[in-house]
């Protein structure tokens, strides 16, 4: 059994299949048989755990195994405590609506690498960020939710998959590592 986190980079597909215009998983992973156990959207960066073993993809990417995922997003404006609890209790996205979670303001982090490209600078308009703990996923969640409490994501970053952490990993954007197939942090297996 494999498993690997990768620190995505942005702009890169959630695939390994080459793409015409982006980077794909083949780009920065060379180990054969191992597949994403869930995505990141190629506009989003960050932790990426990736396995040859589909009951292990399955308890890291469903939900109803209530693995955490933390993210860090930078949003347009300065959310208030309404929108952060909006956020902590579930949003309405028309769909569907998102299962409870965790949402705070976090200073600007000073350990996050700066993104290629840089993300658009408008002086007139502040931007904040925000710590959001999830337990699911679905495709691009994290933006749709900010958006419909009004603060849209500039730039969105997994730093966290139950108690991995991307900086205590190690990990600059492009760079993966073998994880130990009985690791301490056993809130995935």
């Amino acid at each position: 059994m494999r498993l690997l986190a990768l620190n995505k980079p942005f702009g890169t597909i959630c695939q390994f299949s080459p793409h015409e215009t982006r980077a794909s998983l083949a780009d920065w992973v060379k180990v054969p048989g191992v597949y994403p156990a869930g995505r990141l959207d190629s506009d989003s960066e960050g932790l990426l755990l990736l396995t040859d073993d589909g009951a292990l993809q399955a308890r890291i990417a469903e939900p109803l195994h209530k693995l955490v995922k933390r993210y860090w997003a930078q949003v347009e404006g300065a959310p208030d405590s309404v929108a952060l609890t909006r956020l902590a209790s579930g949003v309405d996205l028309g769909d569907y609506v998102t299962r409870p979670g965790h949402a705070q303001l976090i200073e600007p982090p000073g350990t996050l690498w700066p993104r290629i490209p840089a993300i658009r600078y408008r002086a007139a308009i502040p931007t904040t960020w925000i710590e959001l703990s999830i337990i699911e996923g679905k495709n691009r969640q994290v933006r749709r939710m900010t958006a419909a409490v009004g603060f849209p994501t500039l730039r969105l970053v997994r730093v966290g998959i139950g108690a991995l952490d991307i900086f205590s990993l190690g990990l600059e954007p492009g760079a993966s590592l073998d994880l130990p197939p009985r690791a301490p942090w056993d809130g995935i297996r």
